[in-house]
């Protein structure tokens, strides 16, 4: 006599540590975004600090005249 089973068949998804491929990009996706709004925070908050300005936001290309903060020689005291 032959048995028929009608139960579902199921599998189990590939995962790391619990995380699969779907949640591990979404948790990529938010830290980047969470990360990449940080980096330009930090950017313009310590904008003002000399060096920042200098090494970092003079060499993004429309950035450099807009920071520049030379004293034009007849407003200088000394």
């Amino acid at each position: 006599m032959l048995t028929r089973h009608f139960s579902s068949r199921y599998s189990v998804a590939p995962h790391v540590a619990g995380y699969t491929v779907g949640s591990a990009t979404t948790i990529g996706t938010i830290a980047a975004t969470f990360g990449v709004s940080a980096g330009v925070f930090a950017l313009f908050f310590f904008g003002e600090v000399p060096r920042v300005r200098k090494d970092i936001l003079q060499k993004l290309p429309f950035f450099d005249t807009y920071l520049d903060r030379t004293i034009a020689p007849e407003d200088n005291p000394f």
